[in-house]
């Protein structure tokens, strides 16, 4: 008998579908969802990080959702943490916990318990590094990154400045690559008895579902909340208007670029953002992979994760 504690991952690309059917799933098993999402844990943004709103929830209880102010930082180190402070909540419930977005790395964080303690900041250093950054742009600090630790430029987005200096200093702090402490940390065993579903689509098909949601987006209002994000105060260095849709909008508000220049830039680099993602899946190892082309229905979908659920026993007697 395995005396792990149950968890069950559901994640993949943005605009795959994993919102409605994390809701099916949670309702057949008994369970709980974390959202492993970088922009849903803000509150007043809304629109643009497609967060679930609680009249979609159908009485399914989600966490890490509405945390947080836009003004605060929010990473790695910062959502496992919470994860598993509520994770232990959840089972003190005697629930499933599901973890539910499609951040690799957040999941990555819990399901092997990564360790952050080798990475605390060096103040001074990242200070020098903001700086390079804000005279000659992310790309140098970017080129410097790929000069220590090529690997990493694979997962981490030029533009993600705070990601970048955290590996950066993470090297100089340790003489380590970044990238090889979370090889290491992920060759770990889970201290969990774990199902992770990774669902996707047919390209195609999820950039035109992405297409249409920006679309959705600026029908809903999309200007009109970032207009009332920078009239709180919010800027573009923060942490949370470097979110896709939210930056880009924010650009059109400054002057920077017209509404139809900044809608097609949301489309192009929720596009790539999606492909990134797929590229990080196909990394992970351990997992069940869910084409919706091999399905006809969420049902079938559903029918089958239980199954495995069921095979693994990670689902209460």
């Amino acid at each position: 008998m395995n005396d792990k504690k149950p968890l069950v991952i559901l994640t993949g690309p943005t605009a795959v579908g994993k919102t409605k059917l994390s809701i099916s799933l949670a309702k057949a098993i008994d369970g709980e969802i974390i959202s492993a999402d970088s922009m849903q844990v803000y509150r007043h943004m809304d629109i643009g990080s497609a967060k679930i709103m609680p009249e979609e929830m159908s009485g399914i209880k989600h966490h890490l959702i509405d945390i947080l102010e836009p003004n605060e930082d929010f990473h790695v180190v910062k959502f496992q943490t919470l994860a598993k402070e509520v994770m232990q909540n959840i089972y003190e419930k005697g629930k499933i916990p599901i973890i539910v977005g499609g951040t690799g790395f957040y999941i990555q964080s819990v399901l092997y318990d990564i360790d952050f303690t080798e990475s605390e900041e060096d103040t001074a250093f990242r200070s020098e590094l903001e700086e390079l950054a804000r005279k000659e742009g992310s790309e140098v600090l970017f080129e410097r990154l790929r000069s220590i630790d090529p690997e990493s430029c694979n997962i981490i987005h030029a533009n993600n400045i705070k990601r970048v200096i955290r590996a950066i200093e993470f090297y100089k702090k340790t003489g380590k690559r970044i990238s090889e402490h979370n090889k290491e940390q992920h060759e770990k065993p889970s201290p969990y008895n774990f199902a992770y579903f990774i669902l996707d689509d047919d390209r195609a098909v999820l950039y035109e579902r992405i297409n249409k949601r920006v679309d959705e987006m600026l029908k809903s209002g999309l200007v009109d909340e970032v207009k009332s994000l920078k009239e709180m105060g919010c800027t573009s260095d923060m942490v949370s208007m470097q979110g896709l849709g939210y930056k880009e909008i924010l650009e059109y508000l400054d002057g920077n670029c017209t509404l139809d220049e900044a809608v097609y830039k949301i489309k192009r680099d929720t596009r790539h953002f999606a492909k990134r993602q797929l590229t990080w899946f196909r990394r992970e190892q351990d997992v069940i992979r869910l084409s919706r082309q091999d399905f006809t229905s969420d049902t079938l979908i559903l029918q089958y994760m239980l199954q495995i659920l069921t095979d693994k026993v990670i689902l209460y007697n």
